[in-house]
């Protein structure tokens, strides 16, 4: 019996694996329900769902709470070396993205945010937190933190828009020099509520500290991907080779 299940994961995975491949599982498209697929395949719910894990790992399908299961879009392009937006970066790609405010307010900024905004100890900052979809699926929970010295009444905007596209029409900003850190994580609770998935369900969270073209720290944005959703792809010319 021990034996038996791991030749059925296997059995499973390469099943779907096949039918995605040659387009009968469409992306975006719904699985049957997990009683459906486990009288297919005879076995138990258990044991399906060690399968279906498995290619959630590989980023072949995703789980939405309470919905179900689906097949995984295309992967939308990231290239950190170029200089766009969101929703510019979609658009571009053939694919269509929309942002949901999910809060923006004055706060207290946390030590971290001290710290890598260089604010004195005990200063506010502005956070605005947003949810982003492509084609319709939750795919991206982002955190900007902005130093309020540079933005005011920055939360009287629609701030649906590229921010990048308002820093520079309504405050002459623009972004200059921006430092990237990418770490693969988990998803916290908030950021797994807000994409309809589970806490600790794997992520890519890309963290930018942002600096204008006067060489000032004006804000930090901390986004939170799907793992399944996004493909960092960076193409360097003239690089020096290192031995």
């Amino acid at each position: 019996m021990r034996d038996e299940v791991p030749r059925t994961v296997t059995a499973i995975c390469s099943s779907l694996q096949e039918q995605i491949g040659h387009g009968l599982l469409q992306p975006g498209g719904q699985l049957p329900s997990e009683r459906k697929l486990s009288e297919l395949f005879a076995t138990t719910r258990i044991t399906l769902r060690e399968a279906l894990g498995q290619l959630e790992s590989l980023g072949m399908i995703y789980r939405e709470d309470r919905r179900g299961w689906f097949v995984s879009p295309p992967r939308v392009l990231y290239n950190p070396l170029v200089r766009s937006h969101f929703h510019a970066m979609v658009g571009d790609q053939g694919r269509l993205p929309a942002t949901e405010v999910l809060s923006a307010r004055l706060q207290p900024a946390t030590a971290d945010i001290c710290s890598r905004l260089e604010l004195a100890a005990l200063s506010s900052v502005i956070q605005i937190r947003r949810a982003r979809r492509i084609d319709g699926r939750l795919v991206l929970y982002v955190e900007h933190y902005l130093n309020p010295v540079y933005f005011p009444g920055i939360l009287d905007y629609d701030l649906t828009r590229s921010l990048t596209e308002l820093y520079a029409s309504e405050y002459g900003i623009h972004y200059g020099r921006v430092r990237f850190d990418m770490v693969p994580t988990a998803l916290h609770a908030e950021a797994a509520t807000t994409l309809r998935t589970a806490p600790g369900s794997p992520a890519l969270r890309i963290t930018r500290l942002n600096r204008d073209q006067h060489e000032r720290i004006i804000d930090c944005d901390m986004e939170y991907w799907r793992h399944d959703a996004i493909h960092v792809c960076v193409e360097v010319p003239e690089y020096g080779c290192m031995s």
